[in-house]
């Protein structure tokens, strides 16, 4: 069996829901307020905005989905909102914007159970709210985790003990989350261009996930509520890749850090996928976590396809599907 828990969701209904915010599905890209994703602006867009939207929607249908699924060979997708719509900056629209986002992340998945299940959102920049809207998606609309932006909630960051309650309704529901980083130059508004080359999404992203990890053990929330659990996409970011440098600094150069214990000592309330373009350093990620610590994840339908990230890995079949379905299957309670 294969689940990939890292796949992206937009519907009709998650489109044009506020005059400025938007999001909207433009020819020249996903467009959140003055901010456009992508490098369409040197060149003239061959579609119609009308067209874009009509092509993405397509692509999300259940039917085109499955269809992809069948092709890749992928039984479920586990369903998030698209980071660049967290909505973290956008005050009380953000909040809005998360109910809106369960209600049809939930209806999605009813209508296909088999094969769709989803990560709840949640606005994390309103402590308060995104705990009582995340009890609402776990325990009435399905949702199986929240998935939060690696950094930056409006000011509020993994350590900041603001987002405590945020963290101990997750343990009590034991519900994970999910780690996605996101494009942080939505906050530059009509500056946003200054982000040359996409640069805080394509290298962003990853600092966003390793910031995560680092200001969840480093503030202590792990301490306070040790049975949270997280994963964290794209390989954990640069965590893993700087697992070294991250534990001996923590003991020896992050005076203020809460944590307890030694910094490798938290790694069992992390999980990883293999979402990096080159099996040596999947081998190097499995080397250094585990089996154990692993889903499968790979931005599904998304700008790139690298393939089943289990080949190559040098596993039996037990631990290939600890990885492919077994892994994910415990950490999200999956009904399978």
């Amino acid at each position: 069996m294969l689940i990939d828990v890292h796949a992206h969701l937009f519907t009709a209904g998650m489109l044009n829901r506020h005059a400025f915010w938007g999001p909207f599905m433009k020819a020249r890209g996903l467009t959140v307020g003055h901010f456009s994703l992508g490098t369409n602006k040197h060149r003239k867009p061959a579609v119609s905005d009308a067209e874009a939207e009509a092509a993405l929607l397509q692509k999300m249908t259940h039917a085109s989905r499955r269809s992809l699924m069948a092709e890749r060979g992928v039984d479920k997708l586990v369903l998030s909102t698209p980071s660049h719509a967290f909505m973290y900056w956008a005050g009380d629209f953000g909040n809005e914007y998360a109910r809106i986002c369960n209600d049809e992340l939930s209806a999605y998945c009813a209508e296909d159970p088999t094969h769709f299940d989803f990560w709840c959102h949640a606005n994390l920049a309103d402590p308060a709210a995104a705990a009582k809207e995340i009890e609402r998606a776990v325990t009435q609309l399905g949702a199986k985790g929240v998935c939060v932006g690696g950094a930056n909630f409006n000011g509020l960051e993994a350590h900041s003990e603001e987002l405590f309650p945020v963290w101990e309704k997750l343990e009590a529901l034991n519900a994970p989350i999910m780690v996605h980083g996101y494009n942080q130059s939505i906050w530059l508004g009509e500056q946003h261009h200054q982000d040359k080359f996409e640069t805080s999404s394509i290298v962003g992203d990853c600092v966003d996930e390793t910031l995560f990890f680092w200001y969840l053990i480093c503030g202590g929330a792990l301490d306070t509520f040790p049975k949270l659990k997280t994963y964290i996409t794209h390989a954990g970011g640069m965590a893993v890749f700087q697992l070294g440098r991250l534990a001996e600094l923590n003991h020896g150069m992050a005076p203020d850090a809460r944590n307890r214990r030694k910094l490798p000592d938290y790694l069992p309330n992390f999980w990883f996928d293999l979402d990096v373009h080159s099996p040596a350093l999947r081998r190097g990620v499995l080397e250094v976590v585990g089996a154990d610590r692993l889903v499968h994840g790979t931005n599904f339908g998304g700008a790139y396809d690298n393939g089943d990230p289990t080949t190559g890995l040098g596993l039996d079949d037990a631990g290939c599907e600890k990885i492919r379905s077994g892994n994910a299957i415990e950490l999200l309670n999956l009904a399978v």
